[in-house]
């Protein structure tokens, strides 16, 4: 018989971490986000994982973007 799980998510934390080297340069981005379930409110916790991994992934794709933009500009 499996186990029936009594316990109740209440918070979601979630972090996303990426390195990268140019040159002789490393960069690494780190960002983590915490979530608060609404106790009052049925919750999807699949949907809640990929929006807040979605969340965060986007994030740090940006900031690395922003650094290879910049890099990419002082070479002109």
């Amino acid at each position: 018989m499996a186990y029936e799980v009594k316990g109740r998510t209440t918070k979601i934390t979630a972090t996303s971490r990426c390195a990268i080297k140019i040159k002789d340069n490393y960069y690494t981005l780190e960002l983590s986000e915490e979530r608060v379930m609404p106790e009052e409110t049925e919750v999807n916790l699949n949907r809640e994982y990929e929006a807040i991994f979605n969340s965060i992934n986007n994030e740090i794709d940006n900031q690395m973007q922003d650094i290879l933009d910049s890099i990419n500009l002082n070479k002109k």
